[in-house]
């Protein structure tokens, strides 16, 4: 087969000639490889091996046997390029060395890759401004055309690293980090705090009730080990990524201060520096809105002491704004008080067009008729803060504690406003078609026109899907409709929790519930309610629409089936045009156009 170290190539298959000494093979010569380098991802003769292993640069490479190859043991093994990997390298006479020529050449860096940790970053692309490896380039930067290998980018081109700026950001950076570790421990103390002051409520009021209640202690103390240890987990996770930052950040820090490094490690250093600054900015900003503290309570069940058998804990355990569900039941009315929600004494007559509750208990309004929200304390029943819109506001919705967001239709604008102190506007997101029903959930925005449309924003304004209610649905039911085919008005929209479900109401087609595809599951269109306005999703997923002519507030289950009348009708003068419940759902507040007051019901 061989002579020589010769192989006669007319008794050998294609893929033989891949285990060829690549060396050999681009002098056209067709030695046998016996070896396989996995650094240079070449095969080598006998010979061969020796000249690779007596340059310095080779001398920690791993050499593996052909046999190991051939035998099975050892597979996907590349084939051998066509010619050696250094055949491109630039060599330098040396009296062009000694001559000074080569003085001015960048040294290569010696900076390994994260993601390929057995390659250098030497690689640069300009269309991203990234650095990486070859691997990376091959991997993210395939159709870029400006790559350059950075010792010649640099010797090209003139580069002044900005390291002063960027370690005085990463120091910035850090500092915030670790502000945010300090608070995040702070917040664990406090969970841990409120876990023993729960318990010892627990207890106290476990000591006003005979023996029978030692099983539900129990389970009361459970649901709080299991409340607390979901939070202390997802605190836990967020130290850890803050704290995985901090270390990346000092390590960029620490990189960019080291004197012994050559421009082109600068160059790399002060680009890693950016995306890590990046990185964990953005980690930052993610955090803000994730603080813990006193998110979780207990309330008690008074009658628990004559109405024992009824219940299978101490109380109603969960998170604040997030209380543990309960069934879809009909409420039942305990009680009623009205109080007075004009803002000012030159006020015309309240109109109360929309309503949400913050998980502080207070009750935010949206007054179309005087271009007000206003702000509502349950506790001591009085208006306590309010803003002006530039235009009549439609519908509003809670987006987080310290945010609220409602809908300008005349303006065409979601305004975003602030309910921190002084209630005010933040931000506000422009729409091309008149905006109408609001509704927050999954960070996404659901925005519907006045027809018969709905769509997802963002909470930075891009519009991320529009939906729209399938014609199949308003055909199947021309028949028993008596105007027209199409929706009249979208009047008012929410959202279930697990965006699954859409409900909007129109005036002529009552209640319409939707998947999350837009197309229609169910409707409801009874006598029982008439002229459907304001639809609001329970912290418990059941669905209350508000009748304007009918004049009374409809409870639904989440897939839109009847449950019944909460407040039925009295054929008044102040048609009903908003609902909502607080958190806890222990009170439903009402309110009427053309009413000053707003209802608020025990339940």
């Amino acid at each position: 087969m061989a002579t020589d170290g010769q192989i006669n190539t007319d008794i050998l298959s294609d893929e033989f000639f891949d285990e060829l000494c690549t060396i050999c093979k681009s002098k056209s010569k067709n030695t046998e490889g016996v070896k396989f380098c996995l650094d240079c991802q070449d095969y080598f003769c006998i010979i061969c091996v020796q000249v690779h292993s007596q340059v310095p640069v080779c001398a920690g490479h791993k050499m593996l046997d052909k046999s190991l190859v051939t035998s099975g043991i050892i597979k996907g093994l590349p084939k051998a390029p066509e010619e050696p990997v250094c055949a491109g390298n630039k060599v330098l006479d040396k009296s062009q060395v000694e001559s000074g020529i080569s003085k001015s050449l960048p040294k290569a860096p010696t900076e390994m890759c994260d993601r390929h940790s057995h390659k250098l970053i030497d690689m640069y692309c300009q269309n991203h401004d990234s650095v990486g490896c070859s691997t990376c380039m091959a991997d993210n930067h395939r159709s870029c055309q400006e790559i350059c290998y950075i010792p010649e980018y640099i010797q090209n081109n003139t580069y002044q690293a900005a390291t002063t700026d960027i370690q005085t950001k990463l120091k910035e950076i850090s500092k915030s980090l670790a502000e945010q570790v300090t608070r995040f421990k702070q917040d664990k103390q406090r969970l841990l705090k409120r876990k023993e002051e729960l318990l010892a409520d627990i207890r106290k009021f476990r000591q006003e009730i005979n023996n029978q209640l030692d099983k539900l202690e129990n389970n009361s103390i459970g649901n709080i080990e299991d409340m607390v240890k979901h939070l202390e987990d997802k605190i836990e996770n967020n130290l850890k990524n803050l704290q995985a930052h901090m270390a990346r950040v000092t390590s960029a820090n620490d990189k960019l201060a080291s004197q012994n490094t050559s421009q082109a490690e600068v160059f790399i250093f002060v680009k890693i520096g950016e995306d890590t600054a990046n990185a964990a900015n953005k980690c930052i900003e993610d955090n803000k809105t994730k603080r813990t503290r006193d998110v979780i309570k207990l309330q008690p069940e008074k009658r628990i002491l004559t109405l024992l058998q009824q219940y299978k804990a101490l109380g109603k355990l969960g998170k604040k704004g997030n209380p543990a569900k309960t069934p879809s039941t009909l409420f039942k009315i305990k009680g009623k008080q009205s109080y007075c929600v004009t803002a000012t004494s030159y006020e015309e007559d309240n109109y109360s067009r929309s309503a949400c509750c913050l998980k502080d208990g207070t009750v935010i309004l949206a007054d179309r008729k005087n271009k007000k929200l206003k702000r509502f304390h349950s506790n001591n029943n009085t208006i306590i803060d309010y803003c002006d819109l530039p235009a009549a506001p439609w519908q509003v919705c809670s987006i987080n504690t310290t945010q609220v967001a409602v809908t300008l239709p005349l303006q065409k604008e979601v305004h975003f406003i602030s309910v921190e102190g002084q209630m005010s506007t933040t931000n506000k997101i422009n729409t091309d078609f008149s905006c109408s029903g609001l509704a927050y959930t999954n960070n996404n925005l659901y925005v519907s026109d006045d027809t018969k449309k709905v769509y997802v924003y963002t909470l930075s304004g891009r519009k991320i899907k529009q939906l729209r209610i399938k014609h199949s649905f308003i055909s199947h039911l021309k028949n028993q409709l008596t105007r027209t085919d199409q929706l009249r008005c979208i009047n008012s929209l929410a959202v279930s929790k697990d965006a699954k479900r859409i409900y909007v109401t129109d005036r002529d087609r009552g209640l319409i519930v939707l998947d999350k595809k837009g197309k229609v599951i169910t409707r409801f269109n009874g006598g029982e309610i008439q002229w459907a306005s304001c639809c609001y999703v329970t912290e418990a997923g059941s669905v209350l629409v508000s009748g304007s002519y009918s004049n009374n507030v409809i409870q639904f289950t989440s897939d839109g089936e009847l449950l019944g009348e909460v407040i039925k009708s009295d054929r008044g003068k102040w048609n009903i045009s908003s609902v909502c419940c607080n958190q806890q759902m222990s009170k439903m507040y009402v309110c009427r156009s053309g009413k000053s007051n707003i209802e608020v019901y025990d339940i």
